[in-house]
């Protein structure tokens, strides 16, 4: 093997382990101190902690508490060895078969490895858009570039381009590690280190674990594995100098296990099989999809059904023309609407119970999701010394305060949404593109008309024209910085993006067009399909819910519809 292939690995492993590593474990901490917590074990005990992960590991459970957020996830990337060394199951509590008979074990964080403590980042904690880009590719590269690395080198071409990024993303998350990378990549390979490393980064004592009681009994084992094991020790030289001293290191790890060749077969063996890993598929199920390929509705077909009804008219004075201005359904299923005159924030499941009303400063005209924990709402305030303002309001839903308010250049707010992580206000002749973190205005696209009714999907932002009241729906697309039109039968209203990336638009007559993905095609739908859709002001879908809500402003009648 060449030994600049072979360092060029020590390199990149050494940043992981040395930087990355504790740089997840020190953002871990930040999260446990803002949330007031003594301990990380503390931080697993919280009900939203414990249920997010209970729900990573175990697949056909719901709950006796919170179960409208019970998940019941297509993969499990909460491993065995992981929950185990979480969580501990309390036998008082047997009976249950939901995350309330686990308590949390006195874990340290120096005990999280890096796959873990991403996990643990992605899933439980608040992250700021760049920092949930950072974390997950520096995960990506650990895998892809050391944990699925059985050769244990990486040539020149790979590295030029690896370093790069994996700089780039760590000085994301911490500017003050220049230094540490500079000297890190003028290190001398250290072989002893180097394997060392290599135990960690193939995660073997997670496999070991895995296999339980596979690995207990090393005669009848071996027995058992039959043929497998013959060739053993030409197998194993494919792996190299990295398992050079492994029997010390895993004597180390499992002191319990002997006979570390049928064992490192066994690995072996599995990761032969393994055609790909579970960490490896990440982007379609991070956007709720899974691998399989989702197939394009046909236009005009019937997708929804209602499934239940919430009315919400006691909450309101009758005189009041406008109860709810605006509706979002986020990923766990949870509906947050707009209090137009209460001037505050409901939060209720779909059944219509109430969970938490968030009082706000102003009047709260629209709002979309942010992320799973956090909305963005566009609020309006009135003064009678100053005239109208407008702010952008950042809140938690789930530990219920404000994390920041961002004023905006405008009076009005004609609808507010989010693309590319990155907040889109309509304002008078104009989408505005705002960092939802520093409060930066990035970008002010002169739409010449009133946007009204904006929606996002893919690279286009979708709005209708409020002054002059035409059929024409109009998108901008980052892809040329053009504005485009397409002519409906009817004045566009509300628009919401269906799991095909086609597109439902409510028009002014209360007919549904389905439009086509690339926004040159259209159908109405039927009248037996479109009256769930034929007393309501806003649709809002939900691709992970695979639900849609429909809202009526003035009756507070919201809808609740189904995906066939």
């Amino acid at each position: 093997m060449d030994v600049e292939d072979r360092r060029r690995y020590f390199i990149v492993g050494s940043v992981i382990l040395e930087i990355v590593q504790p740089l997840f474990r020190a953002r871990l901490e930040k999260d446990c101190s803002n949330k007031g917590l003594g301990s990380f074990q503390a931080f697993l005990c919280t009900l939203q902690v414990l249920h997010i992960l209970f729900h990573l590991r175990h697949r056909n459970a719901y709950c006796c508490k919170d179960n409208i957020n019970c998940r019941n996830n297509s993969k499990l990337p909460l491993i065995y060895c992981q929950w185990d060394l979480l969580y501990t199951e309390n036998p008082g509590q047997s009976g249950h078969n939901c995350h309330c008979k686990f308590i949390a074990n006195p874990v340290q964080l120096t005990d999280l490895d890096i796959t873990l403590a991403s996990l643990i980042l992605l899933n439980c904690c608040h992250l700021g858009t760049s920092e949930e880009n950072a974390i997950r590719k520096l995960r990506r590269y650990k895998n892809d570039y050391l944990s699925h690395n059985t050769e244990g080198k990486i040539n020149e071409t790979e590295y030029k381009s690896l370093w790069k990024d994996l700089t780039y993303f760590v000085i994301q998350l911490d500017p003050n590690k220049q230094d540490d990378l500079i000297r890190i990549e003028k290190r001398p390979l250290d072989e002893g280190l180097c394997i060392r490393y290599s135990i960690d980064l193939l995660n073997i004592h997670k496999k070991l674990n895995e296999m339980g009681t596979q690995i207990q009994g090393i005669s009848s084992g071996m027995q058992m594995m039959g043929p497998q094991i013959q060739g053993t020790s030409s197998r194993l030289q494919v792996i190299g100098p990295q398992i050079q001293g492994i029997s010390s290191g895993m004597q180390m790890m499992v002191p319990q296990i002997q006979g570390i060749t049928s064992v490192m077969q066994e690995l072996l063996s599995y990761q032969r099989n393994e055609a790909t890993c579970q960490y490896c598929k990440k982007t379609l199920i991070e956007q709720g999809m899974d691998e399989r390929k989702i197939n394009s509705y046909k236009l005009g077909q019937d997708i929804f059904y209602q499934h239940g009804e919430i009315d919400l008219k006691s909450l309101f004075n009758e005189n009041y023309i406008e109860r709810i201005t605006d509706v979002v359904i986020m990923d766990d299923g949870r509906l947050v609407m707009c209090l137009y005159c209460q001037s505050r924030l409901l939060i209720c499941n779909t059944d219509g119970s109430e969970e938490a009303a968030i009082p706000v400063k102003g009047i709260p005209c629209s709002i979309t999701a942010v992320n799973n924990f956090t909305v963005a709402v566009a609020i309006l305030k009135t003064s009678i010394i100053q005239r109208n303002t407008l702010e952008i309001l950042v809140h938690d839903i789930y530990n219920k305060h404000k994390l920041k308010s961002i004023p905006v250049p405008g009076l009005v707010c004609y609808g507010i949404t989010m693309i590319k992580k990155q907040i889109v206000v309509g304002v008078d002749r104009g989408l505005l593109i705002v960092d939802y973190l520093t409060g930066e205005i990035l970008q002010n696209i002169e739409t010449r008309s009133i946007p009204l009714g904006i929606h996002s999907s893919s690279d286009k932002i979708f709005f209708d024209d409020y002054t002059r009241n035409t059929n024409n729906l109009h998108w901008y697309s980052f892809t040329d910085d053009n504005i485009h039109t397409l002519t409906l039968p009817s004045v566009p209203r509300s628009m919401t993006t269906l799991r095909d990336g086609s597109l439902y638009v409510l028009c002014k007559d209360r007919s549904v067009q389905h439009v086509s993905t690339d926004v040159k095609q259209f159908k109405t739908l039927k009248t037996n399909q479109s009256k769930d859709f034929s007393d309501c002001h806003k649709i809002r879908y939900n691709s992970k819910q695979k639900k849609m809500v429909t809202l009526n402003r003035r009756t507070g009648i919201v809808k609740i519809l189904h995906e066939l």
